[in-house]
């Protein structure tokens, strides 16, 4: 690289959205740096490949994408490639055999590392500083790291290591730092959310820290993602259901709903204990969207039925279904992978078309009335937003015509008047003005 010239840097994230955390802490380094971050890898003097290890299919991805970079790199641009994340976490002696081009292997927690590698000061005072890949004015807030829950069937301990919460201190001045920026939503995150201020605290914390994100200065909904329902903490549904900026809506992976396989995944929690936090949630208002596995070793078609019965009867507002993947040092991995792929995926089918008969209902009754719509995006000659019941790419959306323009990060109310199945369609009444 010649003298006084910028190194350019392309980072490339792979998985969920804690991915996209990091990878934006990790950016926001570079650029501090005095970096450039780019777009692509081409003309690019390294490439970052953030890598997901979570099941087999994001595995094969990741690996692909190493494979592709390291070839590009082959032909001269990027000049260098280095992978980091889940992945490498679990598997780094391995792909470090099989993949020698690479320039460097780092794990899940390894930022600093990173960074210095690409010859950059690491700086901890740039805490909370993130250069954001999500629409300025939503955005995704880690709470803590790790897991210390067994289920059976995941891997994410073996790569994420023991939950640790975030200082509040902490959490409190990244939101505060994003929403000075534009940010208008917040999105909490972590591996398991309400576990929040077991390890730091004695206690957990949950119902505690939302009100305090949500009484940020600019800060219009917070979203609570990826609740555990086993030890659901007391007050939270309080919050949920009470909190003006604190979005009516919690995302709570059930995985299943048959005792046995409940049992056999480490769940903690009884097919009993779940359905009466499920009542207790719908009874508060609060919209449940969960994820479901199917074909866990031993999940037989009695079970499949039950399974079935439990999602319409139910009625989660949002769903989605996972295959069961077989994972290496996980605690299921010894029960093997009795249920083939295309049964696993005939049962997933099944379940979506259930789910998708009740979002389509749920939709439809919402013809002819008025919804606040936060507006994610221009569309052609229309506006994408969402619902305070909806959370960004793995949702529903609205989509919004409206006789004056709207700004990506303005709310609206807007008065339904059609609806498919994952979809709302809308008009603009009333015009709020300028971004709220």
């Amino acid at each position: 690289m010649s003298a006084g010239r910028r190194q350019k840097v392309h980072v490339i994230t792979m998985g969920c959205v804690k991915n996209t955390v990091d990878s934006e802490k990790l950016m926001a380094q570079l650029r501090r740096s005095n970096f450039d971050v780019v777009p692509t890898p081409e003309g690019a003097d390294a490439a970052v490949i953030n890598t997901c290890g979570f099941i087999d299919a994001a595995k094969e991805e990741s690996i692909d994408m190493i494979i592709a970079q390291v070839k590009k790199k082959g032909r001269g641009s990027p000049g260098r490639v280095y992978a980091m994340g889940c992945l490498t976490e679990r598997y780094r002696t391995e792909i470090a055999g099989e993949i020698p081009e690479l320039d460097g292997i780092f794990g899940s927690n390894q930022i600093p590392e990173v960074v210095r590698a690409l010859g950059g000061e690491y700086r901890a005072d740039l805490l909370g500083e993130r250069m954001l890949t999500t629409p300025s004015h939503f955005a995704y807030l880690k709470i803590s790291e790790g897991c210390d829950n067994p289920c059976s069937f995941c891997a994410i301990p073996l790569m994420r290591g023991k939950h640790v919460s975030r200082p509040v201190e902490d959490i409190l001045r990244e939101a505060e730092t994003l929403a000075a920026g534009g940010v208008k939503e917040l999105i909490v995150i972590g591996q398991d959310t309400t576990a929040y201020g077991i390890d730091r605290y004695g206690e957990r914390r949950i119902a505690w820290l939302l009100p305090m994100i949500a009484d940020i200065p600019g800060i219009e909904w917070v979203r609570l993602m990826y609740a555990y329902p086993a030890h659901f903490p007391e007050g939270l549904l309080d919050v949920l259901a009470g909190h003006p900026r604190v979005c009516r809506y919690l995302d709570i992976p059930v995985q299943h709903a048959a005792e046995s396989v409940l049992k056999s995944m480490r769940r903690g929690i009884s097919r009993r204990s779940l359905l009466e936090l499920l009542a207790r949630i719908r009874e508060a208002g609060v919209a449940l969207r969960t994820t479901l596995i199917v074909g866990y070793p031993g999940e037989s078609e009695a079970d499949f039925s039950l399974l079935e019965s439990f999602v319409r009867e139910t009625r989660f507002a949002r769903l989605g279904v996972f295959t069961y993947s077989r994972e290496e040092g996980t605690s299921a991995y010894p029960l093997g992978d009795p249920v083939p792929q295309e049964e696993k995926e005939r049962r997933k089918g099944v379940i979506m078309e259930i789910q998708k008969e009740i979002s389509t209902g749920r939709n439809e009754a919402l013809i002819g009335t008025k919804i606040r719509v936060l507006i994610d995006r221009a569309e052609a000659d229309v506006y994408a937003g969402r619902t305070e019941r909806d959370a960004p790419e793995i949702d529903n959306e609205v989509y919004v015509t409206s006789p004056r323009p709207l700004e990506p990060g303005s709310f609206s109310d807007v008065e339904i008047h059609d609806a498919t199945e994952y979809d709302l369609y809308g008009r603009v009444q009333s015009w709020s003005g300028a971004p709220v």
